[in-house]
Parts: C-alpha cells; structure tokens; sequence
C-alpha cells in the first residue's frame, strides 16, 4: 500500500477532516505522490522487453486500425492512448466495451488490432467482450497489472502496467496504475512514429489545426505583407524619405534597384547614422543601409522565420521569391498568427 499521506483522521460520520492539513503536508502529499507514480513508470520501464517489440510489429503489420478499449478509468486511459496514435500516423479509434458488446462490436473487423487497457485484466464488460473479439479473429493486446487475469490470458501479448501501489492512500483510486498505462501508451506511439518515419510534413497533415499545425504548416507567404504594407525605396532616396517610411511601416524599409533586393535600414541603422552624421537628412539611403541583410523566402515556414528573427535579433525580414523582393514579414505578424517557433509548444 502507498505511503502517501492520509491526513488527519476523519471523525465518524463527518463531511469531512476535522482539521484541515497545512501547506507543509498539502506539499508533501503532492510530492510523495508524484514520487509514487514516478517509481511505477520506472518498474514498468525496467520490465520492457520482447513483449513490447512483438506489440509493435504486430499492429506494424496490420492493415487496419487499432482499437483501444477500457472501463473506467482505464477507459479513458484507452481514449488518450488512441487519440495519440492517431495524431502520430497509426489509424486507431477508441471502442467502448458496453456499446460493443451491444453492437458495436461490429466496428471491429479483420486486419485491425485490438489494444485492451485494464488494470485487473477482469471486469463483466471486457469478460463478455473477448468471445466475441476471439469470433472476429483479431490480434489482441494488453496493458494490464496482471498476466494471469482472464484479459492477461486470451491476449495474444501482455504488456506489464502493474506497479508497486497505487498512489491513493487506500490503495483504491487508480493513481499510478493508470499512469503506468498511459505511459505504455505514449510508447507504443513514439516506436510506431519511430517505426514509421514519420517526419515534421507528416505531422503537419496531421495536425491542421491548433499551434501545432500553424507551427507546422503555415508559411511566409501567409503573414507577409505585400504592396504599400512593404515600402521600399531607392539607395540614391534621401533618408528623410526613407524616414519617413520606417516611421509609418513598422521600422524596417528595403532598399531596391528595380526588384532587386540590395539593402535594408531599419529604426537603428538610422538612429546610429543620425548620431554621426550631422545633416544626415539629406545624405542618401545607400550611406545608412546594411547592404547583407537576412532574407526569407515565401515557401519558408513562419516559425522558421520567426525563429531567425529571434536569433539574430531583427524585427522584419525581406521576402525574396527567385531573387526578387515581394514582400516583408514582420516578427508581430507571426506572432499575431499564433505561431511559434520551430522549438516553441
């Protein structure tokens, strides 16, 4: 049983503890529970052999889905773990045992894969659902804290979730058998993702939505502004000109002969020509401009931009597209747009 603290004693009959505990022992639940269920993942990391091999090929090998299933607790379990493989290139759904065994069943066919997460191995639902998984003919694999249940026996592999205890004090709330499971979970998708070779696109199909697809799919040429949003100017223009521009478009103004892209001043590069050139407004833009700017293309991803931006301390970058200047991207527009870095959440 966990050693995690109870608190003060209940008085019989009463809603609740008759002193509630202190900040000390509120942290130390919190931390000792943490430390049991981090000891649970670590037994289960040491146990990892063959077993969890033979579980990935197996659905490796497979031309259908993985279907996840689970009572409780373990059912939710069994609904993250399918919505990972899912969101990490394994087809996979989540099928719940009573609307299986009352229909559902159906959805499983041959060629698909069940994954049965239960920390006994032995509940009425899942015991009145393996006949008739046994009747499709499908792989059947395990996350349970015990081989020698019912699900432990008829599956084809059993992957060890038990641990030690659970964090509960009463050793009755799944704690850190449900994590355990998780974290198995979590590992067969990384080793199908692995297997697979899925790469950064693949993710972004994946994933259209959220930050994780801006961050994946959106490009340059999503947030760049184009036309009077991206001023340009001549080198022979004078810098009251070019003044004027980085006063009203953001600080950062190309320099261009035709399209060609041959320099950029931004707010600085002016403030350091003005501070030691007197009379500064009339001396052209060439004088003040640096003419090796960091440029972006528009197929680049934003977050890649951004991230250049961020590293080497600029505000805009030119857009180029075959060595002509089409536009700027500014960080505030990219960061405006929810995308973060190649690095970022």
């Amino acid at each position: 049983m966990s050693n995690v603290a109870a608190g003060p004693e209940r008085t019989e009959g009463a809603p609740g503890p008759a002193t509630e505990p202190g900040d000390a022992e509120l942290l130390e639940i919190g931390a000792e529970t943490l430390r049991v269920e981090a000891d649970g993942i670590q037994r289960v990391r040491e146990r990892l052999g063959s077993e969890f091999v033979e579980a990935v090929r197996s659905i490796l090998a497979t031309d259908g889905r993985v279907v996840v299933t689970g009572v409780g607790k373990s059912g939710l379990i069994a609904r993250k773990i399918a919505s990972t493989l899912a969101g990490t290139g394994t087809p996979a759904l989540f099928l719940h045992p009573t609307e299986a065994v009352h229909g559902d069943v159906g959805v499983l066919v041959r060629g698909d894969v069940l994954l049965v997460v239960s920390k006994s191995g032995a509940s009425g639902e899942l015991d009145a659902l393996l006949p008739a998984v046994r009747r499709v003919d499908v792989p059947v694999i395990a996350i349970t804290g015990s081989r020698v249940s019912p699900l432990g026996r008829a599956a084809g592999v059993v992957l060890d979730a038990s641990v030690p205890a659970e964090a509960c004090p009463h050793d009755v709330s799944p704690t850190a058998s449900s994590t355990a499971a998780l974290a198995l979970g979590d590992a067969l998708a990384m080793a199908l993702l692995a297997a697979r070779g899925l790469d950064a696109d693949d993710h972004a199909r994946l994933h259209p939505g959220g930050t994780i697809g801006r961050r994946l799919l959106w490009t340059v040429r999503d947030v760049m502004v184009t036309g009077d949003g991206a001023p340009r100017v001549t080198p022979d223009a004078p810098l009251s000109e070019t003044m004027r521009a980085i006063a009203h478009r953001r600080g950062t103004v190309a320099v261009v002969e035709g399209d060609r892209l041959v320099g950029v001043v931004t707010a600085g590069d002016l403030t350091r020509f003005a501070a030691r050139e007197p009379g500064f407004l009339a001396r052209p833009t060439s004088e003040a401009m640096n003419p090796g700017p960091r440029t972006t293309t528009p197929g680049e991803r934003a977050s890649r931009a951004l991230e250049a931006m961020e590293r080497h301390g600029v505000m805009a970058l030119p857009v180029l597209d075959d060595g002509r200047l089409v536009g700027m991207v500014h960080l505030h527009d990219i960061l405006r747009a929810g995308v973060g870095g190649e690095t970022g959440a």
